[in-house]
């Protein structure tokens, strides 16, 4: 029997299933706000899979319930050993809301897109009812929305700051990035006998402790935060805060002990794990996954799984260090790569799937040229606590070799099922462009861009400048756009030597933290001159655990202490997000409006040439209704990168602050 009907393969999802692998109980219970894809991009399926592999009986039960008498939470009684929750592959807010904080219509992670199957905030709830039905069961929660999370930020879609999620919600314990070291060492000690009250020295996890265990903060051992007292309060010390948990989690050891205090008992996040070995990885990556949806699902479509299907990741982390990202949060900064043995036998899997028809969607990562990267002296690594090495400029001591890469690209194309390759994942071309200066290393990197455009894009090659302008950029962590000019002639010169006529798709944000009217309408000006009309763009959206929402709550960097200008009313937003419209008739009048207030007639000249200046402009009611309309971006999409509004008189509050 194949995978697809095969139900012994696939983690039991109900007590049916249960019975027909022969087991009368189970020792882990996984609840997961995402259909289940028996696939190693979902993350239920990696702890269930990682679990099972370990000796244990593991049931999962996918977005569950919540609504009615509860009964998915019942089904398979009081596990062994603990209960573990998960929002699923993204934070429930970003899924759940647009940047305009308005409800989206879809779900990319559940059967044909539908919405409303999971609760906002789902790792509160999910573990509110497990503990009302179990009480003495330990909840164990995970997953991005815990994860980024784990310690006091600001919640955009309730306009407010909230606490550590662990004091929102009634889990004995958190796990905070790739959890499956965690997970099972969480397991073993439970199966041998500890209280989960005891365990408390996982890495990786985040736990509640009385006060008095906060150590004196004079020593330097531990990091001790700002309490919750004070920055609820003060935003300021809420920013700073922030630059102590980037720093310890870009620590090449995994960083020190960090505590906050909150209310009466105090929370400890245990440092990160150091990325995983080759080794590591790969045990986690060559477990017996089918690679499909169970088959609960079947003739149904699972929308970020057919994204996917066809897709293999090759490691884990980024360096890139970019304003708005959450990856390093997550993943780490290290970067973990496969073996190319264990990456070809992935490969090998998706060619031996029935729908397959040639064509690999992905070779990819968190960025798609990472791979195999590391310091060229580990020693310098592991005192260095800075949060991109690719900006303000390329680490000297970073072994941007692309050979390694290139040599799977080969492999990987030089497979009989193969007919092409695809890179999907998002380029850094500052790390392909960079001049070592070792004519070697320079020469395959030259190579590896030209492959890249000649035999690896399907049509269009995504990439993110995010801007176009240097102090815009310098705030996202993002190089000058004059290296996009420069691999902009690369991708030119390669597409008229093989006679192509492939796209270059930028990605843009518009109203980032230091970000302006004038820096949107330079940016209107630049690409246009490049006859670019832009397609994937966002207006930015404020998730937790990044430098860019800590500057967006309390307008301070937190490592220059700088007063940042940020957009944040729906008006200066709307009013930055036109530009990308330059070319619509219905902004003209409004844009060019808006630039004579600013005594730019250079950039009307520019946008506009020929045009006589209007005598009046669009309301902003065409410009929400045009807005809406426009696409999802690559940022809503990955975490999707979680809105609803808080009330009035704090939005109130806000805006006369800002001003």
């Amino acid at each position: 029997m194949d995978a697809a009907h095969d139900i012994k393969r696939y983690l039991p999802t109900s007590v049916k299933e249960m019975k027909i692998l022969g087991w009368d109980s189970v020792d882990i219970v996984l609840f997961s706000g995402d259909a289940y894809v028996d696939h190693p991009s979902f993350g239920a399926a990696v702890i269930g899979r990682t679990l099972l592999a370990a000796g244990y009986r593991v049931a999962i039960v996918p977005q569950p319930n919540w609504r009615d008498d509860l009964r998915d939470f019942k089904k398979f009684g009081r596990p062994r050993l603990f209960f573990g929750v998960s929002a699923g592959a993204m934070d429930s807010m970003v899924n759940h809301y647009t940047a305009a904080r308005r409800r989206r219509s879809d779900d990319a992670y559940t059967p044909d897109g539908r919405a409303g199957m999971r609760p906002d905030y789902p790792t509160i709830v999910y573990s509110d009812i497990l503990k009302n039905l179990f009480p003495d069961v330990p909840v164990i929660a995970g997953g991005i929305e815990a994860s980024l999370r784990r310690v006091s930020h600001y919640d955009y879609w309730q306009d407010r700051l909230r606490p550590s999620i662990i004091a929102d919600c009634r889990a004995d314990m958190l796990i905070y990035g790739m959890g499956e070291r965690a997970i099972k060492e969480i397991a073993q000690r439970l199966d041998a006998g500890e209280h989960i009250d005891t365990i408390t020295d996982v890495r990786q996890t985040v736990v509640r402790c009385p006060l008095s265990e906060i150590p004196d903060q004079t020593t330097g051992a531990d990091v001790v935060l700002a309490p919750w007292q004070t920055v609820k309060t003060d935003r300021v010390a809420q920013s700073l805060n922030f630059r102590h948990v980037e720093e310890e989690s870009n620590s090449r050891n995994g960083g020190r002990t960090i505590w906050q205090g909150h209310d009466n008992f105090a929370v400890k996040i245990n440092p990160m794990y150091p990325a995983m070995t080759q080794g590591e990885i790969d045990e986690s990556f060559d477990l017996p996954y089918t690679r499909l949806p169970h088959p609960r699902y079947a003739g149904k479509r699972i929308p970020a799984y057919e994204m996917i299907r066809h897709s293999v990741n090759l490691h884990r982390g980024c360096f890139g260090g970019c304003a708005f990202c959450t990856i390093s949060a997550h993943q780490g900064k290290f970067i973990a790569s496969r073996s190319k043995q264990s990456i070809m036998r992935e490969v090998k899997a998706v060619t031996e799937m029935p729908d397959f028809k040639g064509y690999i969607s992905d070779l990819g990562g968190p960025s798609a040229n990472m791979y195999g990267m590391h310091g060229k002296k580990e020693t310098a690594c592991a005192a260095c606590r800075r949060p991109s090495c690719l900006h303000p400029q390329v680490c000297p001591n970073l072994d941007t070799d692309h050979s390694g890469l290139l040599d799977i690209y080969h492999s990987v194309d030089a497979l009989p099922e193969v007919k092409k390759s695809f890179i999907g994942s998002g380029v850094r071309y500052d790390l392909s462009m960079h001049a070592t200066g070792d004519a070697r290393v320079d020469a395959v990197n030259r190579r590896y861009n030209e492959e890249l455009i000649e035999r690896h894009v399907s049509g269009r090659l995504k990439v993110a400048p995010e801007h176009t302008e240097d102090n815009v950029l310098e705030v996202m962590r993002k190089p000058s756009f004059e290296l996009f000019y420069r691999f902009k002639e690369i991708f030119d010169r390669v597409n008229q030597r093989t006679g192509k006529r492939q796209q270059l798709i930028p990605y843009f944000i518009s109203s980032h933290p230091g970000c302006t009217e004038e820096n949107m309408a330079m940016l209107a000006a630049r690409t246009k001159e490049l006859d670019m009309h832009l397609e994937q763009i966002q207006d930015f959206t404020p998730t937790p655990m990044t430098v860019a929402t800590e500057i967006y709550y309390s307008s301070v960097h937190p490592y220059t202490g700088q007063h940042i200008y940020t957009p944040v009313t729906a008006e200066q937003k709307l009013a930055q997000r036109k530009y990308f419209f330059w070319y619509d008739k219905t902004y003209r009048d409004d844009i060019i409006g808006s630039l004579q207030r600013m005594h730019r007639p250079d950039l009307i000249r520019a946008l506009y040439p020929g045009r006589p200046y209007p005598s009046h402009t669009i309301s902003q009611k065409t410009i929400r209704h045009d807005n809406n309309k426009s696409k999802t971006s690559h940022n809503e999409y990955q975490q999707k990168s979680h809105h609803d509004s808080h009330s009035t008189a704090a939005n109130g509050i806000r805006r006369k602050r800002r001003r």
